[in-house]
């Protein structure tokens, strides 16, 4: 006969942190969020690529794109550009993301000299920037002629079929620096020379990067962004199931440090096959993240096959209706306590760590310090990043409230039917997924900062002031309905005022 599990599954919701001894070291600022990745050795001194904040975007239309990322790569974390486009596009995407290296930035905004003053404010318009470069070939790598920024014309006083070359600042009158300057000495630059913009370039004068003076202060601002060892941020990118032989090698081409099978179910035989085309075409130098999977088998089974890490949770997310149409799942908590386990266990069994990611059932930031200490490595987040300035979607005002639109990949808005192939037909056959909105809720940065302070604390709370020691000693207890309602505002009469709207 059938299994039946002895407990009911448990979301986050029904789980409390009990509070431990908070020592005088036990300060928000003393906490680190640094977490692995990928899979390490025992007795190896650092996980390949780690995380400086745990938390990575969701594969998602409505989530990850290019300005997303890097977004949250200043942050400390990262995202997976989402792999439900042409296989093309996903792979611009990352490249973009990869020559936004920080503090070097490779020109958006380039014209020749024949082109005028209405191409210039079209530019302007379409990309934002004020900085044109002026090359040969129109082209960001193109041999440098000149520069045109918003101090070089006066639309008023200006005829908009004017030539560029004619009021540009000709080649000869920049301020250039040669290929091999650090950020350091470009800033020097900039400074010394009262710069706004200094193009860097190669020995034959064709431009290779800016580096502006708007972005010294930035780079002070985000001292945890996750960067590779050209001072690139780094980004990862979602594949699937079926086109993974033609559209890895693109990816990789492009850059991406690191790759995840986006699947709603990933304990299969058709993810095997995909970590195995990566294992024999690249060996271990192509990172490759699996999922999603709810129990200890299809832990093992992914681990097995070679994943660097695995992602935990079955229709779990707020757009997710995977449990509705299906009935398979589980709850978030539950899932998440049994492959930690699994992963424990088989890490003293092989002596691999393989880091797990809680995929789904976040509501709350409070949800974020339970998911760690139940075990998770990092989170996986879609609804939380989608309401934010840098996500893809449109800002609207509905009801008298600006929202961002939000939809699952398995709505027929995003048709993702690779997500959730079988090994059938090339088409949606049902939808898994809802289209929404969600509220808007301002800059990435300003939440995220918000967030994981609340994180911080609460580890503080518990006497903790790292992520391992959290998973370590964190005691957590199951609350009752009651309780759960004991613990938000009770028998009072809220007031209501302008100010607290």
């Amino acid at each position: 006969m059938a299994y039946y599990y002895p407990e009911p599954s448990h979301t986050f919701s029904e789980y409390l942190l009990v509070p431990g001894f908070t020592s005088e070291e036990c300060v928000p600022y003393n906490v680190s969020l640094k977490t692995p990745l990928v899979k390490y050795r025992k007795g190896e001194e650092e996980c390949p690529i780690c995380l400086n904040i745990p938390m990575v975007s969701a594969i998602m239309q409505a989530v990850s794109n290019d300005t997303l990322a890097v977004a949250l790569a200043k942050e400390g974390g990262l995202s997976f550009i989402y792999g439900s486009q042409s296989i093309e596009d996903e792979a611009a995407m990352v490249r973009r993301v990869k020559s936004s290296k920080a503090g070097f930035v490779i020109s958006a905004s380039n014209l020749t000299p024949d082109a005028t003053l209405a191409d210039v404010l079209a530019l302007k318009e379409k990309n934002g920037f004020s900085t044109v470069a002026i090359t040969a070939d129109a082209t960001p790598t193109g041999k440098l002629l000149g520069l045109v920024t918003s101090r070089d014309y006066r639309v008023t006083r200006m005829s908009t079929d004017i030539p560029v070359r004619e009021f540009m600042t000709p080649r000869e009158k920049l301020i250039t620096a040669p290929a091999a300057t650090t950020l350091k000495e470009a800033n020097d630059i900039i400074w010394d020379h009262k710069l706004n913009a200094l193009p860097v370039v190669d020995d034959e004068d064709h431009l290779m990067y800016f580096v502006f003076r708007k972005d010294y202060s930035e780079h002070k601002e985000h001292p945890l962004a996750l960067q590779d060892e050209d001072k690139r941020y780094l980004v990862g990118a979602g594949i699937n199931s079926k086109d993974y032989a033609e559209r890895v090698p693109a990816l990789v081409g492009a850059g991406a440090d690191i790759l995840c099978i986006d699947s709603s179910e990933g304990y299969s035989v058709w993810q095997k096959k995909t970590i195995d085309f990566i294992r024999e075409k690249y060996g271990d130098t192509v990172k490759v993240g699996a999922g999603n999977v709810v129990d200890r088998e299809g832990f093992r089974y992914l681990a097995q096959a070679g994943a660097d890490f695995v992602k935990v949770g079955i229709g779990g997310g707020s757009i997710c209706i995977t449990r509705e149409t299906k009935g398979i799942g589980r709850g978030q908590a539950s899932a998440l306590i049994e492959v930690a386990a699994a992963r424990d266990e088989y890490f003293q069994e092989t002596g691999v760590y393989v880091p797990i990611c809680s995929d789904g059932g976040i509501v709350f930031d409070f949800h974020m310090t339970l998911a760690l200490a139940m075990g998770a490595d990092f989170l996986m987040l879609g609804r939380y990043f989608a309401r934010f300035d840098e996500s893809p979607t449109n800002k609207l005002m509905v009801n008298g409230a600006y929202v961002k639109e939000y939809w699952g990949e398995g709505s027929n808005r995003a048709r993702n039917w690779q997500r959730y192939d079988l090994g059938g037909k090339n088409d949606l056959a049902f939808e898994e997924g809802v289209d929404s909105y969600v509220a808007y809720a301002g800059s990435l940065h300003d939440n995220v900062e918000k967030s994981l302070y609340k994180v911080k604390s609460t580890m503080c709370n518990c006497g903790v002031i790292n992520i391992p020691d959290l998973q370590k000693n964190a005691r957590l207890t199951l609350v009752s309905a009651t309780s759960i309602v004991e613990g938000g505002y009770h028998d009072v009469t809220l007031r209501s005022t302008s100010g607290n709207q």
